[in-house]
C-alpha cells in the first residue's frame, strides 16, 4: 500500500494492477442503467423523509395521549380522526402544523409512486427484467436494481462468485486443514444484499403459508421451509437469497426460466 499520492506512485499502482491477473475488470456503467439507480437511490431517501416524518407526527400525538396504530397507511386516517376531534387536548396550532406534515406524507408517497411507475416502464421494455421477476422474492425493485447496479451477469464465472460478489457466503478465517467459517461477509452492494434479503423473507412466509394451507409446495420452497426448522427463519432467509442470486446467474447464463423444482445435474464443488 502506497502512502502518498502522486502521480509517480498513480502510475505505478496502475502499472501492479494490470499486472495482476486476479484483478478482475469492471464495465462502465451506460447512462440509463446510471438513471436507474439514481431513480432508486431518490427514492430511498424520499422514504426515509416519509419514515421520519411519520416517527415525528406519532410522537408528538403520543404525547397528548393519542396512539396511531401501526402501519404507514393507517397513519393518514388516524392523523386526521385526531384534528377532526375537538375533545381531545390538542392545541390549534400544532393541528395546523399537523395538517401540513400530513400534506407533506401525501407529496413524498405521490413522488415515490411516480418514481415506481418510471422503474416499471423501464422493466416493461428490459426482458431480462422481465425473467427475473418470475423468481419467487424477486419484484420490481430487486430487478431493476440488479440489471442497473450489475448490469449482465455473465460477467461472474459462475453463482457462486455473484453471490460472494453480493455478500452473502460465509466469511472465511482458515489455516490448514482447520477451516473456520463465520457470518456472511456484507461485502458488496449493501442494497441489493438488502433487497434479497427482503424478498428471500416474503417468499419464505408465502411457502409457509401454502404449507399451512396444505397447498402444494416446489422443491426449492419445501428445501427453504426445512432449513427453516433447523436454523432458524433469519439464517433461512439469508441462505435463500443466497440461492436466489445463484438461479439469477443460472437463468441468464443458461437463458431458461426459472423453475422451482429444478434438480442441479451439476455436482456441488466443495473447493470453490
Amino acid at each position: 500500500m502506497r502512502r502518498n499520492k502522486t502521480d509517480r506512485t498513480d502510475a505505478a499502482g496502475l502499472l501492479e494492477a494490470d499486472r495482476c491477473g486476479e484483478i478482475d475488470s469492471v464495465p462502465i456503467k451506460s447512462p440509463e442503467q446510471q438513471g436507474v439507480m439514481a431513480l432508486h437511490r431518490i427514492r430511498e431517501r424520499l422514504k426515509a423523509q416519509r419514515t421520519a416524518t411519520i416517527n415525528l407526527v406519532r410522537g408528538v400525538l403520543r404525547e397528548f395521549g393519542i396512539v396511531i396504530p401501526v402501519g404507514a397507511a393507517k397513519v393518514r386516517l388516524a392523523v386526521l380522526a385526531a384534528l377532526e376531534d375537538g375533545d381531545n387536548a390538542l392545541p390549534m396550532a400544532l393541528r395546523h402544523t399537523l395538517g401540513e406534515m400530513l400534506d407533506r406524507l401525501v407529496d413524498l408517497t405521490r413522488s415515490m409512486t411516480a418514481i415506481e411507475q418510471r422503474l416499471e416502464e423501464f422493466a416493461r421494455h428490459d426482458s431480462v427484467s422481465v425473467r427475473y421477476q418470475q423468481v419467487p422474492g424477486i419484484g420490481l425493485l430487486t430487478a431493476t436494481a440488479l440489471r442497473a447496479s450489475v448490469g449482465s451477469l455473465e460477467r461472474f464465472r459462475s453463482g457462486r462468485y455473484f453471490a460472494a460478489w453480493l455478500g452473502l457466503t460465509p466469511r472465511e478465517h482458515s489455516s490448514g486443514n482447520r477451516r473456520c467459517l463465520g457470518r456472511i461477509s456484507k461485502r458488496g452492494d449493501g442494497y441489493l444484499r438488502l433487497l434479497l434479503i427482503h424478498g428471500a423473507r416474503a417468499s419464505l412466509r408465502a411457502a409457509h403459508l401454502r404449507a399451512q394451507r396444505g397447498q402444494p409446495v416446489n422443491r426449492l420452497q419445501t428445501w427453504a421451509l426445512t432449513l427453516q426448522q433447523r436454523i432458524g427463519h433469519n439464517k433461512a432467509a439469508v441462505a435463500l437469497a443466497n440461492k436466489t442470486a445463484r438461479r439469477l446467474w443460472a437463468m441468464e447464463h443458461h437463458g431458461v426460466s426459472f423453475d422451482g423444482d429444478h434438480v442441479s445435474v451439476r455436482p456441488a464443488d466443495s473447493t470453490v
